[in-house]
Formats: C-alpha cells, sequence, structure tokens
C-alpha cells in the first residue's frame, strides 16, 4: 500500500496532484502481482543497503549514470520548442517516472536537472534506502517522491501524466514485460518519451552478461541475471509499437571493467539502450532519419 503521509510531505507535482489525477491509498492493488517477481524482489531486498556504494555490487550501475543521464537529458530538451529559461535545469516542469527506482541513483541526478521525479520500486527497504539518501540534498528533496508500488498501480489514475518513463536495467527482472511495457506506455502523454536499457538475448549476452560479468568478473552478484528474461531489440520494439510508440533508438552499450566506464558501440547484441516516442496524430515524424542522425552522433562519440 502506498504510505500517504510519507507521500505528503512532498511538494505536490503537477497533473499527480491534480482533482483528476490522485493517487489512491486506501485501493487494494489488484494488478501488482502481474510483474512482480517473488525471487527478483527478495534478490533486491538483500541489496538494498549497498545501494549507494559506489564501489560496490551497484558499480556499474552508478557508472551508466555518465551515459543515461546526457542520452535523457539532450533528448528531452531537443524536443522542447522553447529551452528551459533556467539553462542549469534544463528539464524544469517535466514529470518523469524512474521505474524500478531501486535506491534513487538515477532520479536523483535528473531531478538536480530541473525534473520532477516519481520513483516506484516493488522492493520496501530499497524505497527506504532512497528516502533516506534524498535528504542529504534539501536541494532536490521537493522535486522526487519515492513510492513502493509497481508501475502498474499507476495506470488508472495517472493516465497520461507523464512526460517520460525510464526502465533503466529493470525489464530483465519483471515477470511479464509486456503488462510492464504496456503499463508505462498508457501513463506517458503524447509526445512523451519512453527510455530502456537492457540485455539483448543472444549467446554472446549469456556468456558476457551472466558467465562473465557475474563468476569471472564479479561485477554483480552471482544469480543476478537471468538469461531467459533476457530480450531483444526486435520483441521490445513490437511491444511498444502495438502501444502506439515509433522507436527512434536502438544501440548498444558496453562497459569496461578496467576503466569502469560505458560507451556506446554500434553492436547491440550485449547491452543496448531504446528511446520511443508516443504518437501524435498527424505530427510525429518517421523514426529513421532521426535514428540514423543520433546513431552516426554517438558512433563518433566513441
Amino acid at each position: 500500500m502506498f504510505c500517504k503521509k510519507c507521500f505528503n510531505r512532498f511538494m505536490p507535482i503537477s497533473r499527480l496532484g491534480s482533482r483528476n489525477k490522485r493517487w489512491h491509498t486506501n485501493q487494494a492493488r489488484p494488478m501488482a502481482q502481474t510483474t512482480i517477481d517473488e525471487e527478483e524482489h527478495e534478490k533486491f531486498r538483500k541489496l538494498s543497503h549497498t545501494w549507494w556504494n559506489e564501489t560496490g555490487e551497484f558499480q556499474a550501475l552508478h557508472a551508466l549514470n555518465a551515459l543515461r543521464v546526457p542520452w535523457i537529458l539532450n533528448s528531452l530538451t531537443e524536443k522542447q520548442e522553447q529551452p528551459s529559461p533556467i539553462h542549469t535545469k534544463p528539464l524544469m516542469g517535466l514529470q518523469i517516472l524512474d521505474a524500478g527506482s531501486g535506491g534513487g541513483i538515477l532520479s536523483e541526478p535528473l531531478a538536480r536537472l530541473g525534473a520532477n521525479m516519481i520513483g516506484v520500486d516493488m522492493v520496501e527497504d530499497n524505497i527506504r534506502v532512497a528516502q533516506t539518501h534524498l535528504e542529504e540534498d534539501p536541494s532536490i528533496s521537493q522535486h522526487v517522491k519515492y513510492i513502493q508500488a509497481t508501475v502498474e498501480d499507476l495506470v488508472e489514475t495517472n493516465e497520461e501524466a507523464f512526460d517520460a518513463v525510464v526502465a533503466s536495467e529493470v525489464v530483465e527482472h519483471v515477470s511479464n514485460i509486456d503488462t510492464f511495457l504496456t503499463s508505462c506506455c498508457k501513463i506517458i502523454k503524447p509526445g512523451g518519451s519512453i527510455f530502456l536499457t537492457t540485455i539483448n538475448k543472444t549467446a554472446l549476452s549469456y556468456t558476457a552478461g551472466v558467465l562473465a560479468a557475474e563468476y569471472l568478473l564479479r561485477l554483480v552478484p552471482i544469480g543476478t541475471h537471468d538469461w531467459e528474461k533476457f530480450i531483444s531489440p526486435e520483441d521490445l520494439q513490437f511491444i511498444l509499437d502495438k502501444s502506439g510508440f515509433s522507436t527512434t533508438l536502438i544501440h548498444g552499450m558496453m562497459y569496461n571493467p578496467l576503466t569502469r566506464r560505458w560507451s556506446w558501440i554500434s553492436n547491440s547484441s550485449v547491452n543496448y539502450g531504446l528511446h520511443a516516442a508516443k504518437l501524435h496524430s498527424g505530427t510525429f515524424k518517421t523514426s529513421t532519419p532521426e535514428m540514423s542522425e543520433k546513431k552516426n552522433s554517438m558512433d563518433s562519440e566513441t
């Protein structure tokens, strides 16, 4: 259940607190179990105390911010007709959902760029860690809310409420990818964006993403990933297409354990990022030119 007292401590965020888009704290959550995987829940509960240890189990996830934060920032600001007048807060006024927010590793830097963030996570301990860490930075504490929930919980009262949804390193941990993504799509405004990073389902991803990452290099704890839950970008794109989204970017990512840095690469057979936008009737441009332009730009940076 949502903690109404904790939620109300924070400043209301746009439509989330409006008359038509209210959180219902006294209702059961009939859809919640559709994407929660109990084994994944227990796995991340045990790791919850390590979220903000930048040299611990989530080291690679911390490092991923150097790649995903500029990517999200650039994708959202280039769509704005008029850039934010406050150059230090280019995401000012945007409502973003961090689906599977964990300890808040991604929510906090996006809030520092001006976004109003809602972080949802299935693990109560993760929410507690995120809220505690948020108190260390009063400058963003009024712009971030963490709620123990699933994305499905938000659909009924927050349809088309968000400018963007970010689900980074999440879809490979849910029990029903189709339901999870469909729910994400429903709460995004027309013209809004969804950002996904995950692992492809290939022989190479099993070798590099499971055997090497977990057993050889120990980048993440053994048992973190289940190859059967990995998904190809084509399958992700198919689900998004059904929900009225147009994919603008699919691009590979690579982590270098020696430099502890991520980089964009052309090969998406292991890790990859995907950006898609919700269609406006008659106003959305075809994805191919933008996809090609962004791909070439990222290739030149690697």
